[in-house]
């Protein structure tokens, strides 16, 4: 099988560091370069120590990375940096996998909404394919931009999807309580991100209908059922480093068996889908360091809404993971390729 050159842009971040892992144990992927703004000229080794002899490969200027050859870029730059940096890879036919937020909405006066910000090339939005391999995969196997999935949406959506397009007109509420390990805010430096501030607390923060994750979520279900539901997400912090668990309240679904089931055929084939039982709950623990999402469900007797708990890997299945499961698709690979 052919072999591509891959390059990764914000390298240094902690879904940079999670592909140079991943891509090192990939035997149809060579790295073609690392790069980073802040550690240009460093060894990627002396970045991250425990990489040493794994990855020493030198970190290079995002200018310098635009000139390599390369088959395929993974953008891990923040939003609006990374839509342009990477308009002249688009421009040059290098495919690209964006791990930012810039080719998620469909919308550009939406994204100007989440994001404060004009967008740096709308007229690529409608080409991006979103990247949740179980329900585009087609699409992404052609994908020039593959527009990778934010971390608490694909533990939302990935419960919900099948439910709103077996039962979207029946569905009338959807409250979504999603905790995140810290790993979740970044790399760059932030004061609720603090070991003093963070160890021995839990907090909510963007809750009601301000986390800007809501604009994909909010367009993904639209789509799935025909239908606008306003999620209402309430996002926590967790002292640990990794991990999402989402707790989401649906109203309308009916028992949380038939729900189980609907969820569970959709995802029968899936690699990267593991349902649960009602009495053995998902667990952060049982998902770290892993590419799956874990799926249950109880509740939904008597009027009650139906309650599922979905769980994964925010850098893995909401990032890294996900987003290499989608090159290897994009290139022909077996789709679990360096990821089981």
């Amino acid at each position: 099988m052919a072999s591509i050159t891959v390059g990764i842009l914000g390298a240094t971040g902690y879904t940079g560091v999670e592909l140079v892992k991943l891509l090192k144990k990939h035997p149809f992927a060579a790295m073609g370069y690392v790069s980073s703004q802040s550690y240009a000229g460093k060894k990627f080794s002396e970045v991250f120590p425990e990489l040493k002899s794994i990855c020493d490969m030198e970190l290079i200027s995002p200018d310098a990375a635009l000139e390599k050859p390369v088959d395929c870029v993974f953008s891990c730059l923040p939003h609006a940096a990374s839509a342009g940096l990477c308009l002249p890879l688009i421009n040059k036919g290098i495919r690209i996998i964006d791990l930012s937020a810039d080719f998620r909405i469909k919308n550009a006066a939406t994204y100007t909404q989440w994001y404060k910000t004009e967008h740096p090339c709308p007229q690529f939005l409608d080409k991006a394919v979103f990247g949740m391999p179980e329900h585009y995969r087609n699409s992404i196997a052609t994908a020039q931009i593959l527009a990778n999935p934010g971390c608490y949406s694909t533990s939302i959506m990935l419960p919900l999807i099948p439910l709103f397009k077996k039962k979207g007109a029946a569905i009338t509420s959807v409250i979504a309580d999603s905790k995140s390990g810290v790993s979740g805010t970044g790399r760059s430096l932030k004061l609720s991100s603090l070991f003093v501030e963070a160890h021995d607390n839990f907090s909510a923060y963007s809750i009601g209908r301000s986390h800007r994750h809501l604009a994909e979520i909010d367009q993904e279900l639209a789509l799935a059922g025909a239908q606008n539901i306003a999620v209402t997400f309430s996002p926590h912090l967790l002292p640990l480093n990794r991990g999402i668990l989402s707790t989401i309240y649906v109203t309308g679904a009916g028992q949380a068996a038939e729900c189980l089931e609907i969820i569970r055929e959709a995802y029968a084939q899936e690699p990267f889908v593991r349902m649960r039982e009602p009495q053995d709950l998902p667990t952060i623990k049982g998902v770290a360091g892993t590419n799956f999402c874990d799926i249950s469900a109880t509740g939904g007797g008597n009027g009650q809404p139906v309650i599922i708990v979905s769980a994964i890997d925010n850098l893995l299945k909401g990032a890294s993971g996900q987003a290499l499961q989608n090159m290897n698709i994009m290139f022909g690979y077996n789709e679990t390729t360096a990821l089981r």
